[in-house]
């Protein structure tokens, strides 16, 4: 696909991304109206958006509100601004600088029981399918975390960072972008637990991370869900419920 592909987005029967909308919402619709194209196939990947002038100019609005809704769109990760080029929509999920998931689940969680609720049913589904994904080099990667968390264990150095590496090298054998987003906002949640868990119970973390990754190197599926049940278990004890 060429690279500068500027398609003419139709985002109904009758109305394209240069037809007049309110001016009082312009970047909040220009926005809706961007992510309507991307579901319909109408904005790919790789697509250049419109330059400014030309949004400008097509929609009869202030150059403010279409700077707005670009900002927003690059705080979420959707869009990168190349200079002297344009603005491209990211052919993968960026990193974005602003989490709405995370934010969202932060203030909807009730608070944790809700968050162990959804851990117990996200982790063994992820751990799954990274058994199923992970290259030689996930293996290394693992592993390592497990050797660094034993190391750390040994001269009381122990921390949540320890333990979230674990789960990250994990999330990244699946090689599924939308598993790891998720999963990231996940140990956004449980971050301050882990941090208690690592200094109360820290020979029990390490004894379950080598449990959880023997099972998911050997393929065992019934040993990895048994692994991550019991691991569940001994985390829980960490937390302090707010119903």
């Amino acid at each position: 696909m060429n690279l500068k592909r500027q398609p003419t987005l139709q985002l109904s029967s009758n109305e394209t991304l240069g037809s007049s909308i309110d001016r009082s919402s312009v970047a909040l619709q220009l926005l809706e109206r961007i992510k309507v194209a991307l579901i319909r196939g109408e904005l790919l990947p790789g697509d250049y958006l419109p330059s400014e002038t030309e949004l400008t100019q097509t929609l009869g609005i202030g150059k403010s509100s279409v700077r707005e809704a670009i900002k927003m769109l690059q705080a979420i990760g959707i869009v990168e601004v190349k200079r002297g080029q344009g603005t491209i929509i990211c052919r993968e999920p960026g990193a974005p600088l602003v989490d709405p998931m995370a934010f969202g689940m932060i203030l909807a969680r009730g608070m944790t029981r809700d968050v162990l609720e959804f851990r117990k049913m996200f982790e063994p589904a992820y751990t799954r399918q990274a058994m199923d994904n992970a290259k030689p080099e996930d293996h290394v990667r693992i592993q390592q975390t497990i050797d660094a968390m034993a190391s750390a264990i040994t001269n009381g150095e122990q921390t949540a960072r320890h333990d979230v590496a674990f789960h990250r090298a994990i999330l990244q054998a699946t090689h599924n972008p939308m598993t790891i987003r998720v999963g990231e906002t996940l140990i956004q949640l449980i971050e301050a637990a882990l941090e208690t868990s690592m200094q109360t119970l820290p020979e029990v973390a390490l004894k379950d991370h080598q449990a959880i990754y023997a099972a998911l190197r050997a393929g065992d599926e019934a040993a990895l869900r048994t692994a991550i049940e019991i691991s569940s278990e001994s985390w829980e004890t960490n937390l302090t419920y707010i119903d």
